[in-house]
């Protein structure tokens, strides 16, 4: 055939596998918390790498100061080497790789801030380049929090007129102890403010104010206040008690309100 010529196909370069290479899950943690470092170290020479190791550092700080080791699947030992942290694989064979799971607890103390994560493939008789790995970011630690409680519970008496006695109980379940804790309580329509303790009563409304200036991890405290029906009072009685204040943040604030109903069937009997 008269100009026809034969074209050769590009050749499309293969990237090598590196001897080293690291997934960070997740790359923001805070102290106290897990992350992993899946790590895949590749011998790309032709000779076998024995006592082969997958080995992390951190760049700008020593890795084993700011993290504890939990666990390490993947290598037959995991050991701390001065600033590193190492996983042995054992003999890797020409063209092979092996996979680590470096799973670290980051420690309390750990500083806020940003470190890159280093990672190497190191054997007996040869090691590999150190390269680079992801940044890694230290959060600061999550503020404190704790959870309070609050309950109600209400009794009547009756002579001249029925009085009712509210009851305001707030447990802390922690984990933190709170300060600065107040509870508001409210009075329904038809009672008339009588005493209080440890309450203030709020001038011009049917609500007291109760603080607890301290309430440690596990412990209750107790506020309360009493009002008197009126002669003409009848039905449903709804008193209401909550946490309106307190440090630190309310961890769970489904529990930090209470109600009671009580009922006057005349203005002399009350039952709650």
């Amino acid at each position: 055939m008269v100009g026809a010529s034969l074209v050769a196909a590009p050749q499309v370069a293969t990237a090598a596998e590196p001897s080293s290479a690291v997934v960070v899950s997740p790359l923001t943690i805070r102290p106290g918390e897990t992350f992993t470092v899946t790590q895949t170290v590749h011998n790309s020479q032709a000779f076998t790498i024995t006592g082969g190791k997958a080995g992390l550092y951190g760049k700008e700080l020593s890795l084993p100061t700011i993290v504890e080791l939990v666990s390490c699947p993947g290598a037959f030992a995991c050991d701390v080497l001065g600033t590193s942290v190492r996983g042995g694989v054992g003999e890797v064979a020409g063209g092979e790789s092996r996979t680590v799971v470096f799973t670290f607890r980051l420690k309390d103390d750990a500083p806020v801030g940003q470190f890159t994560l280093q990672h190497q493939f190191i054997g007996e008789n040869y090691a590999f380049e150190i390269l680079d790995g992801p940044v890694i970011t230290i959060a600061p630690p999550l503020p404190a929090a704790t959870d309070l409680a609050v309950s109600l519970n209400a009794t009547a008496r009756g002579l001249l007129t029925s009085r009712i006695t509210y009851t305001i109980t707030v447990r802390n379940d922690g984990p933190a102890d709170a300060t600065g804790v107040r509870l508001t309580g409210a009075y329904p329509a038809g009672l008339v403010f009588a005493s209080s303790s440890g309450c203030t009563r709020v001038a011009g409304t049917r609500t007291v104010t109760c603080d607890v200036p301290a309430l440690a991890t596990g412990a209750t405290a107790t506020r309360s206040f009493s009002a008197d029906a009126a002669l003409l009072s009848l039905g449903s009685l709804v008193a209401t008690a909550e946490r309106t204040q307190s440090t630190p943040d309310d961890s769970n604030p489904a529990n930090d309100r209470a109600t009671r109903t009580c009922t006057a069937l005349t203005g002399l009997l009350v039952r709650c």
